[in-house]
């Protein structure tokens, strides 16, 4: 091929044609400008590279240049074949075209790394050092010259001419050129001087220049678009003004320029706070400069961010600006697009849009992400698939609802993100009905910038909440005798134990003891299906609606930590398993949710202790740390018969963080945020491969999913029900199959065999669709463990 219309950058791709390399290039650089747009001037970034934008979009129109090669246009067009070398680091072969000696050094920080490691050990892919570290000229020129210089020549050309018409600095080509040559030369130094440790400040300019090159990379060739308005505005702030009246608290929220920590408690509109908040800081940022802020709203459980979306969506008043970030996110919009009885050509197509959506999301598409804040913490991965992130949450703002203040380590890692989501032009804002001022402390000391500290102490709301306890275990017959009676009654009666064991034997019990009422079952072990199924008919039944409707029934809900902070319920009395007493908070919230009544009995059983699977001490049935669950089990006796709000639950939390665990679980949070940023959010080697942290967030966050042996070929029958021209499942068809699959924790895969071919766990054992997953089987014989230390 000697003429560059036909050199393409894409291969064919279902009904679309093979796509040119010059449209692409062409592509990427207009939406580097599209993202420039969107998010303004970054100050960590323009400290460093006072012309990062233009450097950012100098790289994306010079990025895949090394496509010219005539083995990387033969895999393009030929099924089967391989080229094993990287395009990327002959694309450096073109930097000459750029006169300034930073703009062209700098340029190539997005080049060489938009898709692969430069360094690191144990990389899942080898990186560019391994492959060219050390490649004299003439080893480089046969694994890379074979391309046209015609061809070469007239790239050059137009770049300079495409550069040119944009306002982008290059210079006219120079003839008889050796692109090949070039880029070794580029590379090498390219290598030598990123392999060095460099400071933090020029670190993270570096991997946001990669992250601009990234994001504009995969937006061009999705073909994508981005949102450019920003709902919560001066408009939005003024319908929120006319649905009611203010409160203090609101007001204040609504006029505060800077971080918040705001402590309000259930039912004083926190959430309309929050958004007031962000609609000042979305207002102050932009008259900044700052382009369009983002608006991430986080919260702890899938189950409340799918909620979230759909509150804010139906405030809003507009489609298409919110999405769900988290990874099941095509479930939710899969729920949208179809119903139960639907046919299979009608939930095909309902999984395609669902997929799409989802995909436009993960483009960073909607300008309000409702979100996990581990999400957020995976910028911190970096590297080609990540960096993007750090650019799409730059010069945003943040919303932080009930962090869990007692895993040290997750809320040590997420102080971390805040402090360098700060440092990226960040506003942020913590909520909570119920918050340690010693954790007040330790955000207000984490941030640079000033923050108000607030509450809605000056409203007055009566007690919801009655404290009652009791001498023996959740799980003994006393208490199955007392729930029962509560049940006969005709009360609407939550349980709560710690672990997906004890539920199931509760429920267990229960149903046995009550055959003819009304009774359910929740724990995170169930098939997606299954459990979307169960959370759809407890709200149905005992949702906050059907209580200011008066049209709540009596019956029974089992249930783990999952409905804490999931549902938006409200039962007439709760009998909890102890738990730490944050933990215990968000379990009486479902209890008399909206005050429609006098104080509730909110009653706790006393604690039993025992070892956890591979950490040392003693913890609550097997779930949370013993001290802080203890000191909660004596002020809760302390306070039996006594009626509550959050502000008394606040007082507790003080007192326990006051004690020497208190003490101790500051330095630990300190540690693990100082840990985490200094290992991974300074960018001393921001080129590094970080595969393995990767897998130790997987571990941590995400788990694994396994589908039952006996589902095994229902899941492929669903997988397949949209395949690719290559028979090849596509992702709407993995959706659909989807609903077959149980979330299990990390350590699950040892009990678990893995299919090669559907490439999905299989487990083995005891599965109902009103028991969910009681036992598993070890792969090669028939002894199972009961899932005792599961939530």
């Amino acid at each position: 091929m000697t003429d560059l219309r036909d050199i393409n950058a894409k291969s064919a791709r279902g009904n679309r044609p093979p796509e040119r390399l010059t449209a692409h290039l062409d592509l990427t650089e207009k939406s580097a400008a599209l993202i420039q747009q969107r998010t303004g001037r970054i100050d960590a970034a323009h400290t460093v590279l006072p012309d990062f934008w233009t450097i950012a979009r100098l790289a994306c129109l010079f990025h895949d240049c090394g496509k010219i090669n005539c083995d990387f246009q033969r895999q393009l067009a030929e099924e089967g074949y391989f080229w094993a070398e990287r395009h990327e680091v002959l694309s450096l072969g073109y930097l000459h075209l750029i006169p300034d000696s930073i703009h062209r050094t700098w340029a190539a920080v997005g080049i060489a790394t938009h898709h692969r490691a430069l360094t690191g050990e144990n990389a899942h892919k080898a990186t560019l050092a391994t492959l060219y570290q050390g490649t004299d000229l003439t080893e480089w020129r046969d694994r890379f010259e074979p391309f046209s210089a015609a061809v070469a020549e007239q790239l050059a050309h137009w770049l300079h001419k495409t550069a040119t018409h944009r306002g982008l600095p290059t210079s006219a080509p120079t003839p008889g050129r050796s692109y090949c040559a070039t880029a070794h030369t580029e590379f090498t130094a390219f290598l030598a001087a990123w392999r060095r440790r460099t400071s933090p400040a020029t670190g993270l300019a570096a991997v946001l220049l990669q992250g601009a090159v990234t994001y504009a990379d995969h937006l061009a060739s999705a073909h994508g678009t981005l949102n450019m308005a920003q709902p919560m505005n001066a408009d939005f702030g003024r319908t929120i003004r006319e649905a009611f009246p203010l409160k203090p608290h609101q007001e204040r929220a609504a006029k505060t320029s800077n971080h918040l920590v705001l402590r309000a408690r259930t039912g004083s509109g926190k959430t309309e706070a929050s958004w007031l908040w962000c609609c000042q800081q979305a207002a102050l940022l932009q008259a900044e400069g700052r382009g369009i802020p983002r608006v991430f709203y986080t919260l702890p459980y899938l189950a409340s961010i799918n909620a979230m979306t759909t509150r804010t969506t139906e405030k809003l008043g507009r489609d298409g600006l919110v999405g769900p970030d988290h990874s099941r996110a095509g479930d939710y919009w899969l729920q949208q697009f179809c119903c139960p009885d639907d046919d299979e050509t009608t939930r095909v197509q309902a999984a395609r849009d669902a997929t799409h959506r989802k995909a436009a999301t993960k483009l960073f598409k909607e300008t309000i992400r409702i979100t996990t804040p581990y999400q957020l913490l995976r910028a911190a991965l970096v590297g080609a698939a990540y960096s993007s992130r750090l650019i799409d949450v730059a010069n945003s703002v943040f919303v932080f609802d009930e962090l869990h203040a007692y895993d040290t380590k997750r809320l040590g890692y997420i102080l971390a993100m805040m402090q360098t989501l700060e440092e990226l032009g960040g506003r942020i804002a913590v909520l909570s009905a119920t918050m340690p001022d010693a954790l007040t402390t330790l955000i207000t000391d984490t941030f640079t910038g000033d923050v108000t500290c607030d509450d809605d102490s000056d409203s007055t709301q009566q007690p919801r909440h009655r404290i009652e306890t009791r001498n023996h275990h959740i799980t003994d017959p006393a208490a199955l005798t007392e729930i029962t009676h509560r049940i006969r009654a005709g009360e609407s009666v939550l349980v709560i134990a710690n672990n997906v064991a004890h539920a199931q034997e509760i429920y267990d019990n229960l149903t046995a003891a009550l055959p003819d009422h009304d009774g359910t079952l929740l724990h995170s072990r169930y098939k997606r299906g299954h459990r979307g199924a169960i959370e759809k008919a407890i709200t149905k039944r005992y949702g906050t609606d059907q209580t200011r409707n008066k049209t709540r029934k009596g019956g029974f809900v089992v249930s783990t930590q999952v409905v804490e902070v999931s549902l938006d319920v409200d039962f007439d009395v709760l009998f909890t398993a102890c738990a730490d007493l944050e933990a215990l908070a968000q379990r009486f919230g479902r209890i008399n949710r909206i005050r429609a009544r006098e104080a509730a009995p909110v009653i706790i059983h006393t604690p039993r202790y025992k070892q956890r699977r591979g950490q040392p001490g003693l913890y609550c049935d097997g779930i949370y740390p013993h001290d802080p669950v203890s000191e909660a089990w004596e002020i809760l006796n302390e306070n039996a018969g006594n009626e509550i709000d959050e502000n008394d639950i606040t007082h507790w939390l003080n007192r326990i963080y006051n004690t020497k665990w208190g003490h101790t679980w500051r330095h630990e949070v300190l540690r693990h945020r100082d840990d985490f940023r200094r290992a991974f959010l300074t960018f001393k080697h921001p080129f590094d491969a970080r595969d393995q942290l990767e897998e130790r967030f997987d571990e941590m966050f995400d788990g694994l999913e396994a589908v039952m042996a006996e589902d095994l070929k229902k899941y492929k029958e669903a997988l397949h029900q949209d395949v690719d021209a290559n028979g090849k499942p596509k992702i709407s068809g993995q959706l659909l199959a989807s609903e077959y699959l149980i979330p299990l924790p990390h350590w699950g895969a040892a009990k678990a065999a893995y299919d090669t071919d559907l490439k999905v766990h299989v487990i083995r054992g005891a599965y109902s669709a009103t028991d969910g997953l009681k036992t598993i089987h070890n792969p090669g014989g028939a002894t199972g463990y009961k899932l005792d230390q599961l939530t």
